[in-house]
């Protein structure tokens, strides 16, 4: 079993696009994949028609010891259940400041669902707040999606340097998988960003190819409540998330 968090503290990086479609491409390998959202906007479970903000269970209450993770578990496709969350997320985080190993609480609660599942894929906020902390302590990669855009990268390379303090504080095993190129358009600028990404952290961080590519598309996916794979199954974006699930499954 393999725990990867979906992170960068820049909205807009196709964070959640990214957890639901290479969750569900992971799924179509015939592996047991649970999504956790531990983003309050509870984007996850919007992604596949569920109203976020009517669910009475979520992760909220997981973290607050109210219930297991398993009793707030729900299957989404074949192969894919997802730990939602919802608003009431972000209140919770407010009160975990107080508590004992405040940073371990969503570690702790994956605990007593991992041996049900080959991967765990955890959406995380985009903030370097506690409950991206409690992402990055409970998982064993970190996996950056990067829209190609200058401010983008920049702030890449300010995720390495905390990515490379919480392995030092709290995670020594925490390992960056790479970076995932997004919302790829046809610019001069786009192409000029991935391009020096690659030049720049090339020997450090693997960029992964092919780069997920703009696309209406991945909108409409959402708005239907549906994945890409069935909404719009041949597009380059689709592509680029399959042999991602393949070389991530194949490599751990």
């Amino acid at each position: 079993m393999f725990t990867v968090a979906i992170s960068n503290q820049k909205g807009g990086s196709a964070k959640t696009t990214t957890t639901i479609n290479l969750g569900a491409a992971i799924a179509e390998l015939g592996k047991r994949v649970l999504l956790v959202d531990a983003d309050p906007q509870g984007h996850v479970a919007e992604g596949f028609g569920i109203a976020a903000g009517a669910l009475e269970k979520e992760l909220s209450l997981v973290l607050d010891g109210k219930l297991s993770l398993p009793e707030i578990i729900v299957n989404v496709r074949p192969n894919l259940d997802l730990a939602p969350s919802n608003l009431r997320l972000s209140y919770i985080e407010a009160s975990l400041f107080t508590r004992h190993r405040r940073e371990d609480k969503l570690k702790n609660a994956l605990a007593a669902a991992g041996n049900d599942y080959d991967a765990i894929i955890i959406d995380c906020p985009p903030s370097l707040s506690l409950l991206a902390v409690n992402a990055l302590s409970a998982a064993q990669s970190v996996l950056i999606p990067m829209v190609c855009e200058f401010y983008a990268m920049l702030g890449v390379s300010l995720l390495l340097e905390v990515i490379e303090d919480m392995r030092a504080e709290l995670n020594p095993s925490l390992r960056i998988l790479g970076i995932l190129p997004t919302r790829l358009n046809r610019t001069i600028h786009a192409r000029e960003v991935l391009e020096r990404t690659k030049t720049e952290l090339t020997g450090r961080v693997k960029v992964f190819e092919p780069a997920v590519n703009e696309s209406v598309r991945f909108k409409e996916a959402t708005a239907a409540g549906k994945t890409i794979f069935e909404h719009a199954p041949d597009i380059q974006g689709a592509e680029a998330y399959r042999k991602l699930a393949k070389e991530i499954a194949d490599g751990v």
